[in-house]
């Protein structure tokens, strides 16, 4: 299979957002835009994220000509895989993949032989559809059960049996239109600007559009970049926020989350990586409604063998951002009391080149859509201090940044 890749003008981001967004693969950070569209070029299936995989080889039997681009240009494999590690998957390069950086440059790659960019994007459909009365809802677990679940886990917790869980619940409802994926992507956009938007397809036959504020691992050659998030604050409008991110900066019990989250990730890495530098306190993360605890972490290998794009995702999804510590113990207290499955809620969505350079995100604050149907999730980080009400409206509060991509009032 042939490509050819080529340095274009700069193209409208709203266009090119509004058709990935809707049929193909979008992935948006504030740094650059990768939109994938016009059909699928190649697929390949991936059995779990923990075994081997044959993804790098069949990128890399495929053959690139024209001019010569940066790392994330030329053969682009986009993917939302499954929180569960042995759960399937599947990565998806696309006909027409562009790449445009900000206040850079533009990159195209076409699958060789067709020519029809310029008429595809000159008939996009705006994305104009508003947000919809919901139809039908249901919660899981209720709103009750959560916190009681909560609860439950706290006493495990005290135990010392687990350092911390991130437990999560669902809402599961309809609206009376089919939903535009591209309206949601723009809506999201537009109040998130500092999150990298996603829209691709899942495995069950959906599409999942969200805007993430969570950084899973940048690997670029021999260097990683990891940002997580974990402590919470929601921030009320019309309020300066300030004296909440203070409040977040003090909280014993969200820096105790964090510092678990941190550390762990700190360990992973260093089996791999030398010259780990995390940031010695964590930094505010504000966004519209909430804001978290974030700490950079970086890493530079000068072993051989530099871990590619998916053996960082076998190396860390999940991390305790999402999943809990110790992992396996964590795993399964969360399959013991959410009772149903998370799909690919909190599980890696980014993009794979070539070289095995690529980028994750943390699947979260998004909503699965099919037809007229859809579904969020939010979650909380658990630990000894918790307080099941109180983690209980943090769900709340982060469900809403989903939510309100598609409905009119909150549920």
């Amino acid at each position: 299979m042939r490509f050819v890749r080529r340095r274009i003008p700069h193209q409208s981001r709203h266009i090119l957002r509004t058709i990935a967004a809707r049929d193909g693969w979008l992935v948006e950070s504030p740094d650059a835009l990768r939109a994938g569209f016009g059909g699928l070029a190649l697929s390949v299936e991936l059995q779990n994220i923990e075994g081997p995989t044959n993804a790098l080889a069949e990128l890399r039997r495929c053959d690139v000509s024209g001019d010569e681009g940066p790392a994330g240009t030329g053969i682009v494999a986009f993917g939302s895989l499954p929180f569960d590690r042995d759960a399937p998957g599947r990565l998806d390069v696309a006909r027409y993949c562009v790449t445009q950086f900000k206040d850079g440059p533009t990159w195209l790659t076409t699958l060789e032989g067709i020519d029809d960019f310029v008429s595809l994007l000159a008939n996009v459909i705006p994305a104009d559809q508003e947000t919809q009365d919901v139809r039908s809802v249901t919660y899981q677990p209720t709103p009750e059960r959560y916190a009681h679940n909560v609860a439950l886990a706290v006493e495990i917790l005290r135990r010392k049996e687990i350092d911390k869980v991130v437990l999560a619940r669902a809402v599961l409802g309809s609206v009376p239109e089919p939903i535009d994926a591209a309206s949601v992507a723009q809506r999201l956009h537009h109040r998130e600007p500092a999150c990298t938007v996603y829209s691709v397809p899942t495995s069950d036959a959906r599409r999942f559009v969200g805007a993430s504020p969570e950084l899973l691992a940048r690997r670029e050659g021999a260097d990683i970049l990891c940002y997580p998030l974990a402590g919470t604050i929601a921030l009320p409008s019309n309020v300066a926020p300030d004296d909440y991110q203070n409040w977040l900066l003090g909280s014993t019990k969200n820096l105790h989350e964090h510092a678990v989250l941190v550390d762990d990730l700190v360990k992973t890495l260093s089996q791999y990586y030398d010259d780990i530098n995390a940031d010695a306190t964590p930094s505010i993360v504000s966004l519209r409604t909430i804001a978290h605890l974030g700490t950079r972490i970086q890493g530079h290998a000068t072993r051989e063998n530099v871990p590619d794009a998916l053996d960082v995702l076998r190396l860390l999804h999940p991390t305790a951002a999402v999943g809990g510590i110790p992992h396996r113990n964590a795993y399964e207290l969360i399959c013991r009391l959410e009772q149903h499955d998370r799909g690919h809620y909190a599980g890696p969505v980014g993009w794979l080149d070539a070289n095995g350079d690529g980028e994750w995100w943390i699947g979260i604050r998004g909503v699965l859509l099919a037809g007229t149907e859809f579904e969020a999730w939010a979650g909380a980080g658990i630990v000894s201090e918790s307080d099941p009400i109180a983690e209980r409206e943090e769900t709340r509060v982060k469900l809403a940044v989903a939510l309100s991509s598609i409905l009119t009032d909150q549920v």
